[in-house]
Protein backbone atom coordinates (compact mmCIF):
# COMPACT_ATOMS: atom_id res chain seq x y z
CA UNK A 1 0.00 0.00 0.00
CA UNK A 2 1.22 3.62 -1.17
CA UNK A 3 0.20 6.70 1.18
CA UNK A 4 -0.06 9.65 -1.64
CA UNK A 5 -0.92 13.03 0.49
CA UNK A 6 -1.93 16.42 -1.72
CA UNK A 7 -1.05 19.31 0.23
CA UNK A 8 -2.13 23.40 -0.88
CA UNK A 9 -0.31 26.00 1.47
CA UNK A 10 -2.33 29.13 0.31
CA UNK A 11 -2.64 32.42 2.99
CA UNK A 12 -1.09 32.75 6.36
CA UNK A 13 -1.59 35.74 9.44
CA UNK A 14 1.76 35.73 11.45
CA UNK A 15 2.51 38.06 14.44
CA UNK A 16 5.44 40.23 13.92
CA UNK A 17 9.10 40.48 14.27
CA UNK A 18 10.93 43.29 15.80
CA UNK A 19 10.76 45.09 12.61
CA UNK A 20 7.24 44.66 12.30
CA UNK A 21 7.09 42.31 9.15
CA UNK A 22 8.64 38.99 8.79
CA UNK A 23 10.15 37.03 5.58
CA UNK A 24 7.78 34.20 6.51
CA UNK A 25 8.36 30.15 4.51
CA UNK A 26 6.92 26.89 5.47
CA UNK A 27 9.07 23.35 6.11
CA UNK A 28 6.35 20.43 5.71
CA UNK A 29 7.84 17.54 7.62
CA UNK A 30 6.35 14.09 7.72
CA UNK A 31 7.40 12.54 11.15
CA UNK A 32 9.90 15.00 11.55
CA UNK A 33 11.07 14.57 8.35
CA UNK A 34 11.61 17.48 6.42
CA UNK A 35 10.31 16.60 2.91
CA UNK A 36 9.33 20.47 1.10
CA UNK A 37 10.48 24.22 1.42
CA UNK A 38 8.20 26.98 -0.10
CA UNK A 39 9.42 30.15 -1.44
CA UNK A 40 9.87 33.08 0.78
CA UNK A 41 7.27 35.92 0.62
CA UNK A 42 9.14 38.99 2.08
CA UNK A 43 7.80 41.82 4.34
CA UNK A 44 4.79 40.63 4.96
CA UNK A 45 1.83 39.59 7.92
CA UNK A 46 -0.10 37.81 5.24
CA UNK A 47 2.19 36.14 2.93
CA UNK A 48 0.17 34.20 -0.07
CA UNK A 49 2.13 30.99 -1.63
CA UNK A 50 -1.00 29.19 -3.51
CA UNK A 51 2.12 26.29 -3.58
CA UNK A 52 0.66 22.71 -4.39
CA UNK A 53 2.44 19.75 -3.59
CA UNK A 54 1.90 15.68 -3.99
CA UNK A 55 4.29 13.53 -2.14
CA UNK A 56 4.48 9.66 -1.88
CA UNK A 57 4.24 8.41 1.98
CA UNK A 58 5.36 5.26 3.69
CA UNK A 59 2.04 3.51 4.63
CA UNK A 60 3.27 4.02 8.12
CA UNK A 61 3.38 7.63 8.45
CA UNK A 62 2.21 9.04 12.20
CA UNK A 63 1.59 12.70 10.85
CA UNK A 64 2.33 15.92 8.97
CA UNK A 65 3.72 19.25 10.15
CA UNK A 66 4.00 22.28 8.39
CA UNK A 67 6.65 24.90 10.51
CA UNK A 68 6.02 28.43 9.57
CA UNK A 69 9.65 30.51 9.61
CA UNK A 70 10.92 33.68 9.53
CA UNK A 71 14.07 33.88 7.27
CA UNK A 72 17.21 36.19 8.68
CA UNK A 73 19.76 36.56 6.15
CA UNK A 74 22.10 37.65 9.32
CA UNK A 75 21.22 35.02 11.72
CA UNK A 76 19.54 31.51 12.34
CA UNK A 77 15.73 31.39 11.00
CA UNK A 78 13.41 31.67 13.81
CA UNK A 79 10.37 29.19 14.09
CA UNK A 80 7.52 31.35 14.16
CA UNK A 81 5.09 28.17 14.92
CA UNK A 82 3.48 24.79 13.47
CA UNK A 83 0.86 22.80 12.32
CA UNK A 84 0.14 19.18 12.68
CA UNK A 85 -2.02 16.95 11.36
CA UNK A 86 -2.21 13.49 12.28
CA UNK A 87 -3.03 10.39 9.86
CA UNK A 88 -5.93 9.94 12.44
CA UNK A 89 -7.13 13.92 11.47
CA UNK A 90 -6.31 13.17 8.22
CA UNK A 91 -8.87 9.57 8.24
CA UNK A 92 -11.99 11.85 9.97
CA UNK A 93 -11.80 14.16 6.73
CA UNK A 94 -11.74 11.34 3.49
CA UNK A 95 -12.48 14.39 1.05
CA UNK A 96 -9.43 16.51 2.63
CA UNK A 97 -8.46 18.50 5.31
CA UNK A 98 -8.98 22.11 4.96
CA UNK A 99 -9.58 25.55 6.62
CA UNK A 100 -7.45 27.63 9.07
CA UNK A 101 -5.36 26.35 11.79
CA UNK A 102 -3.94 28.17 14.47
CA UNK A 103 -0.07 27.92 14.57
CA UNK A 104 1.56 26.20 17.95
CA UNK A 105 4.10 27.14 19.90
CA UNK A 106 7.54 25.01 18.82
CA UNK A 107 8.83 23.17 22.07
CA UNK A 108 11.98 21.43 21.79
CA UNK A 109 10.51 18.79 24.15
CA UNK A 110 7.55 18.41 21.71
CA UNK A 111 10.03 17.85 19.05
CA UNK A 112 10.07 14.03 18.89
CA UNK A 113 10.74 10.81 17.15
CA UNK A 114 11.30 7.58 16.77
CA UNK A 115 10.14 4.52 18.51
CA UNK A 116 11.45 2.23 21.16
CA UNK A 117 11.83 -1.52 21.69
CA UNK A 118 10.57 -2.46 25.24
CA UNK A 119 9.12 -5.52 27.47
CA UNK A 120 7.46 -4.73 30.50
CA UNK A 121 5.72 -7.52 32.66
CA UNK A 122 5.13 -8.76 36.37
CA UNK A 123 6.70 -10.69 38.37
CA UNK A 124 5.94 -12.89 41.29
CA UNK A 125 8.23 -13.62 44.12
CA UNK A 126 9.00 -14.35 47.71
CA UNK A 127 9.13 -10.92 48.23
CA UNK A 128 6.03 -9.93 46.98
CA UNK A 129 5.40 -8.28 43.51
CA UNK A 130 7.46 -6.46 41.14
CA UNK A 131 7.41 -4.87 38.07
CA UNK A 132 10.17 -5.26 35.87
CA UNK A 133 10.92 -3.11 32.60
CA UNK A 134 13.70 -4.55 29.98
CA UNK A 135 14.57 -1.41 27.52
CA UNK A 136 15.88 -3.71 24.47
CA UNK A 137 16.87 -0.88 21.62
CA UNK A 138 15.41 2.87 20.14
CA UNK A 139 15.49 3.83 16.69
CA UNK A 140 15.43 6.33 14.50
CA UNK A 141 15.82 9.02 17.40
CA UNK A 142 15.74 12.82 17.11
CA UNK A 143 19.29 14.36 15.95
CA UNK A 144 20.34 16.86 19.11
CA UNK A 145 23.93 16.94 18.13
CA UNK A 146 26.42 18.78 15.98
CA UNK A 147 26.96 15.19 14.73
CA UNK A 148 24.39 14.72 13.45
CA UNK A 149 23.61 12.00 16.53
CA UNK A 150 22.72 11.94 19.91
CA UNK A 151 24.07 10.54 23.05
CA UNK A 152 20.99 8.55 24.19
CA UNK A 153 20.41 7.11 27.45
CA UNK A 154 16.85 5.85 29.07
CA UNK A 155 15.30 7.00 31.99
CA UNK A 156 12.81 4.83 33.87
CA UNK A 157 10.31 6.03 36.87
CA UNK A 158 7.76 4.10 39.01
CA UNK A 159 6.47 5.15 42.42
CA UNK A 160 8.94 7.97 43.18
CA UNK A 161 12.22 5.67 42.06
CA UNK A 162 14.57 6.68 39.06
CA UNK A 163 16.64 3.95 37.26
CA UNK A 164 19.07 5.06 34.23
CA UNK A 165 20.55 3.13 31.52
CA UNK A 166 23.97 3.45 30.08
CA UNK A 167 24.62 5.57 27.46
CA UNK A 168 24.91 5.00 24.07
CA UNK A 169 27.61 7.56 22.73
CA UNK A 170 27.02 8.92 19.25
CA UNK A 171 23.43 6.57 18.06
CA UNK A 172 20.46 7.25 16.50
CA UNK A 173 19.62 3.57 16.82
CA UNK A 174 21.13 2.33 20.59
CA UNK A 175 21.07 -0.93 21.55
CA UNK A 176 20.60 -1.18 25.80
CA UNK A 177 19.26 -4.54 26.77
CA UNK A 178 19.06 -3.39 29.99
CA UNK A 179 16.76 -4.49 32.55
CA UNK A 180 14.78 -2.42 35.81
CA UNK A 181 12.91 -3.66 38.50
CA UNK A 182 10.12 -2.00 41.23
CA UNK A 183 8.37 -3.23 43.97
CA UNK A 184 5.17 -3.10 42.94
CA UNK A 185 2.99 -1.79 46.12
CA UNK A 186 -0.58 -2.25 46.46
CA UNK A 187 -2.79 -0.77 45.03
CA UNK A 188 -0.52 -0.22 42.19
CA UNK A 189 -2.44 2.89 40.39
CA UNK A 190 0.89 4.53 39.17
CA UNK A 191 1.80 4.97 35.75
CA UNK A 192 5.50 3.58 34.43
CA UNK A 193 7.00 6.69 32.69
CA UNK A 194 10.61 5.47 30.09
CA UNK A 195 11.97 8.41 28.94
CA UNK A 196 14.62 9.04 26.64
CA UNK A 197 17.14 12.02 26.89
CA UNK A 198 20.38 12.61 24.91
CA UNK A 199 23.16 12.91 26.94
CA UNK A 200 25.33 16.48 27.11
CA UNK A 201 28.66 16.50 29.17
CA UNK A 202 28.56 20.77 29.27
CA UNK A 203 24.53 21.54 28.81
CA UNK A 204 21.80 20.09 29.68
CA UNK A 205 20.00 16.82 28.66
CA UNK A 206 18.03 16.83 25.74
CA UNK A 207 14.64 14.86 25.65
CA UNK A 208 14.02 13.08 23.37
CA UNK A 209 10.43 11.28 23.87
CA UNK A 210 8.73 8.84 26.13
CA UNK A 211 6.52 5.72 26.36
CA UNK A 212 3.50 6.01 29.15
CA UNK A 213 2.11 2.57 30.89
CA UNK A 214 -0.94 2.14 33.31
CA UNK A 215 -0.20 -0.56 35.11
CA UNK A 216 -3.78 -1.77 36.00
CA UNK A 217 -3.65 -2.50 32.52
CA UNK A 218 -0.27 -4.91 32.94
CA UNK A 219 -2.33 -6.77 35.06
CA UNK A 220 -4.59 -8.98 32.21
CA UNK A 221 -1.76 -9.76 30.19
CA UNK A 222 1.00 -9.65 32.52
CA UNK A 223 3.46 -8.91 30.06
CA UNK A 224 3.46 -6.65 27.04
CA UNK A 225 6.26 -6.16 24.67
CA UNK A 226 7.11 -4.71 21.02
CA UNK A 227 8.03 -1.06 19.69
CA UNK A 228 6.47 1.62 21.28
CA UNK A 229 6.68 5.34 19.14
CA UNK A 230 8.06 7.86 21.19
CA UNK A 231 5.58 11.01 22.77
CA UNK A 232 6.30 14.64 23.45
CA UNK A 233 4.99 16.33 26.90
CA UNK A 234 1.93 17.97 26.87
CA UNK A 235 1.39 20.68 24.52
CA UNK A 236 2.05 24.22 25.86
CA UNK A 237 0.02 27.47 24.20
CA UNK A 238 0.95 30.70 25.00
CA UNK A 239 -0.21 33.45 22.92
CA UNK A 240 -1.71 34.01 19.34
CA UNK A 241 0.91 33.36 16.39
CA UNK A 242 -0.99 33.63 13.88
CA UNK A 243 -2.89 30.95 11.32
CA UNK A 244 -2.26 28.87 8.18
CA UNK A 245 -4.62 28.27 5.26
CA UNK A 246 -4.34 24.58 4.11
CA UNK A 247 -5.74 22.18 1.85
CA UNK A 248 -4.59 18.42 2.86
CA UNK A 249 -6.04 15.19 1.03
CA UNK A 250 -5.08 11.59 1.89
CA UNK A 251 -5.49 8.95 -0.49
CA UNK A 252 -4.33 5.29 0.06
CA UNK A 253 -2.94 3.64 -3.23
CA UNK A 254 -3.10 -0.41 -3.10
CA UNK A 255 0.22 -1.32 -5.42
CA UNK A 256 0.24 -4.71 -6.72
CA UNK A 257 3.07 -7.47 -8.07
CA UNK A 258 3.96 -6.27 -11.56
CA UNK A 259 2.84 -9.67 -12.91
CA UNK A 260 -0.53 -8.65 -12.57
CA UNK A 261 -0.59 -5.72 -14.72
CA UNK A 262 0.77 -8.05 -17.10
CA UNK A 263 -2.64 -8.44 -19.16
CA UNK A 264 -3.54 -5.10 -19.43
CA UNK A 265 -0.02 -3.96 -20.13
CA UNK A 266 -0.12 -6.66 -23.12
CA UNK A 267 -3.11 -5.40 -24.42
CA UNK A 268 -2.35 -1.40 -24.55
CA UNK A 269 0.86 -2.27 -26.08
CA UNK A 270 -0.78 -4.14 -28.36
CA UNK A 271 -3.51 -1.91 -29.51
CA UNK A 272 -1.04 1.35 -29.86
CA UNK A 273 1.20 -1.37 -32.47
CA UNK A 274 -1.82 -1.62 -34.35
CA UNK A 275 -2.79 1.67 -34.85
CA UNK A 276 -6.07 3.40 -35.11
CA UNK A 277 -8.84 1.31 -37.08
CA UNK A 278 -12.76 2.41 -38.62
CA UNK A 279 -15.21 1.17 -36.38
CA UNK A 280 -13.11 0.11 -33.55
CA UNK A 281 -13.42 1.21 -29.83
CA UNK A 282 -10.13 1.66 -28.69
CA UNK A 283 -9.04 0.69 -25.18
CA UNK A 284 -7.09 4.34 -25.12
CA UNK A 285 -10.37 6.32 -26.01
CA UNK A 286 -12.69 3.97 -22.60
CA UNK A 287 -9.90 5.01 -20.70
CA UNK A 288 -10.61 9.00 -21.22
CA UNK A 289 -14.36 8.40 -21.24
CA UNK A 290 -14.27 6.84 -17.65
CA UNK A 291 -11.98 8.92 -15.95
CA UNK A 292 -12.56 12.12 -14.41
CA UNK A 293 -11.10 15.07 -15.00
CA UNK A 294 -9.20 15.39 -11.55
CA UNK A 295 -7.17 12.01 -12.31
CA UNK A 296 -7.21 12.47 -16.31
CA UNK A 297 -3.65 13.93 -16.07
CA UNK A 298 -1.80 11.59 -13.86
CA UNK A 299 -3.85 8.68 -16.08
CA UNK A 300 -1.66 9.93 -18.83
CA UNK A 301 1.24 10.32 -16.82
CA UNK A 302 1.57 6.79 -16.24
CA UNK A 303 0.54 5.73 -19.82
CA UNK A 304 3.46 7.80 -20.61
CA UNK A 305 6.23 6.25 -18.48
CA UNK A 306 3.98 2.60 -19.67
CA UNK A 307 4.96 3.28 -23.15
CA UNK A 308 8.51 4.74 -22.16
CA UNK A 309 9.57 1.39 -20.30
CA UNK A 310 7.87 -0.52 -23.92
CA UNK A 311 9.38 1.83 -26.23
CA UNK A 312 5.95 2.93 -27.78
CA UNK A 313 5.72 6.34 -26.30
CA UNK A 314 5.88 7.51 -29.89
CA UNK A 315 3.40 5.23 -31.22
CA UNK A 316 1.39 5.94 -28.56
CA UNK A 317 1.45 9.87 -28.68
CA UNK A 318 0.65 9.09 -32.65
CA UNK A 319 -2.64 7.32 -31.36
CA UNK A 320 -3.48 9.74 -29.69
CA UNK A 321 -2.97 12.63 -32.00
CA UNK A 322 -5.21 9.98 -34.83
CA UNK A 323 -8.06 9.68 -32.54
CA UNK A 324 -8.27 13.25 -31.54
CA UNK A 325 -8.50 14.61 -35.07
CA UNK A 326 -10.92 11.56 -35.58
CA UNK A 327 -13.39 13.18 -33.11
CA UNK A 328 -16.31 14.68 -34.53
CA UNK A 329 -16.03 18.39 -34.39
CA UNK A 330 -18.72 19.81 -31.85
CA UNK A 331 -21.27 22.42 -33.73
Amino acid sequence: AVARAALTLRHRRVSPGITGSSDPYCIVKIDNEPIIRTATVWKTLSPFWGEEYEVHLQPTFHSVSIYVMDEDALSRDDVIGKVCITRAMLAEHPKGYSGWVSLSEVDPDEEVQGEIHLCVELLEGEGGRRLRCTVLEARDLAKKDRNGASDPFVRVRYNGKTQESTVVKKSCYPRWNESFEFELPEPAGEKLCVEVWDWDLVSKNDFLGKVVFGVQGLRAAGRQEGWFRLQPHSSKRRGSLGSLQLQLRLRDETVLPSHCYQPLVQLLCQEVKSGRQDGRVHLVTLLDETTTAECRQEVAVNLVKLFLGQGLVKEFLDLLFELELAKPCKA
